[in-house]
């Protein structure tokens, strides 16, 4: 090993996330360094196909040159200023109307953050603001979903209902609940059909807020379609009837549309996929399709004349962040809505994801899989110990981890393993062809089968 490799330099100084450090630590990583459509390269120039769109973001795909352009332009003209006091710049406030035009929320108004991460933990902080200045202070519980995924900040990580992501960290905060996960294959009763595991879990989430106090619970936040969590496309009629609980409450529904938004599910949002009317929205990812860092907190008429109420109260709306409203990250954010609206990307979705979903429908025939699932152009392979039974692997996920790093390894494609059983997720770049979308799926058969004969001879499964 080159001791001066860039692999060996991350190796002695880069801290890594969501890896078990001391085996990154005596591992080399992936160096990537160039990208160009559904492409990147590593730093011997081996090009690997990105079939997750990196963290589910790079939607418009690597080497964009509109992007970078309007980035430059940016740059030149004003490459940075604040949105803090009484201070604006022209990208923010034209975004901020781009995106209000396009929520299905009322008189939205926007707060810009740098990532989903942060614009989840602002909205809990809002969220509690807007309550205190209501009359409200006892109104201050949040209940998310166990497997749901909100980011990585204390309140967003107390938000998660990933226990892995709790341990060691003393999470979640007080006030913080979690209610069953909408995965039918994993959480459903013998015989249950899906409407009925759909109408149970909501009346589980009525019971929880009734048991808190419906005067002690705020908001309820979900994914339209949970991302890091597997791919977990809630049977119907589960947000018909979580929405009308919610309701009677008058409790919040915080829509998470970090992954779900700008046609990854084959509509605009995923709240329109899923038909969810929320009240808050947090878009991140592919809003910029990840070429700079931004996020936006979309937040009701109501919230915001509450907060506003608040500021006059205590004479200062105390919350600001030095990139809020980031004006390069605004310039790209404008560029991709109008990439998205004069190439017409949401059509393109439509005609592709006929392709996708039939490859994954394919792949639920194999006898390694036990469920798939996808919407648009998201989908996710669950892998089962035995396919009649629906006996899961045992330890969770070690199947799923090899079946990807075999991908990687043998056949240059990228994907992603999920804590959800042993689940395998794919995001690719919304600008995917369908014979690009034929190649993802030949070379992840390929390591599918690989994975599966040395289980065979493993005894792990049957021959």
């Amino acid at each position: 090993m080159n001791a001066n490799s860039p692999a060996a330099r991350d190796v002695r100084h880069v801290l890594h996330g969501y890896v078990e450090l001391k085996a990154q630590r005596e591992s080399l990583p992936t160096v990537i360094t160039a990208g160009e459509g559904i492409y990147v390269k590593d730093e011997n120039g081996t090009p690997y196909i990105e079939a997750a769109s990196g963290m589910w973001c790079t939607s418009l795909g690597f080497g964009e040159e509109e992007l970078v352009e309007a980035a430059a332009e940016q740059m030149r003209k004003l490459p940075y200023y604040h949105t803090v006091g009484y201070k604006s710049v022209n990208p923010a406030i034209d975004l901020a109307e781009k995106l209000a035009e396009m929520a299905p929320i009322k008189d939205a108004r926007v707060y810009f953050a740098l990532s989903g991460s942060e614009a989840n933990d602002a909205l809990v902080k809002f969220i509690r603001y807007y309550n205190n200045a209501v009359g409200r202070p006892q109104k201050k519980k949040f209940i998310a979903r166990h497997n749901g995924y909100h980011g990585a900040t204390v309140a967003t990580t107390s938000l998660t209902g990933i226990p892995i992501n709790h341990v060691a960290f003393d999470l979640p905060l007080p006030g913080f609940l979690h209610t069953t996960d909408p995965h039918y294959l994993h959480h459903a009763h013998a015989g249950e059909t899906r409407e009925a595991f759909a109408e149970r879990l909501a009346r589980e989430l009525d019971e929880m807020i009734e048991k808190e106090g419906p005067d002690t619970v705020a908001a309820f936040m979900a994914e339209p379609i949970t991302g890091a969590g597997g791919v977990i496309i809630p049977p119907e009629p589960y947000y018909e009837k979580v929405q009308e609980v919610l309701k009677k409450h008058d409790v919040l529904f915080l829509d998470d549309e970090v992954v779900n938004g700008i046609w990854r599910t084959g509509k605009l949002w995923g709240a329109e996929t899923m038909g969810i009317a929320p009240d808050t929205m947090t878009v991140a990812k592919g809003l910029t399709s990840a070429y700079q860092p931004l996020s936006a907190l979309i937040l009701s008429d109501e919230i915001y004349r509450g907060m506003e109420k608040g500021s006059l109260g205590v004479g200062f709306f105390a919350h600001g962040q030095t990139y809020s409203g980031h004006p390069v990250s605004c310039a790209v954010a404008l560029k991709v809505l109008e990439i998205i609206e004069t190439r017409d990307i949401g059509g393109h979705v439509g005609r592709v994801s006929p392709t996708f979903a039939r490859r994954l429908q394919k792949l639920g025939e194999h006898p390694l899989v036990g469920d798939v699932r996808c919407k648009g152009l998201i989908g996710a392979v669950e892998f089962v110990a035995d396919k009649k039974t629906g006996r899961l692997f045992d330890p969770s996920g070690v199947v799923a981890r090899r079946i990807k790093e075999r991908a990687e390894s043998a056949y240059k494609l990228i994907t992603r393993n999920v804590p959800s059983g042993d689940s395998i997720a794919f995001s690719p770049p919304l600008i995917i062809t369908e014979s690009e979308i034929d190649e993802v799926f030949d070379r992840f058969e390929k390591a599918v089968n690989d994975v599966m004969g040395e289980l065979a001879r493993e005894g792990a499964i049957a021959a």
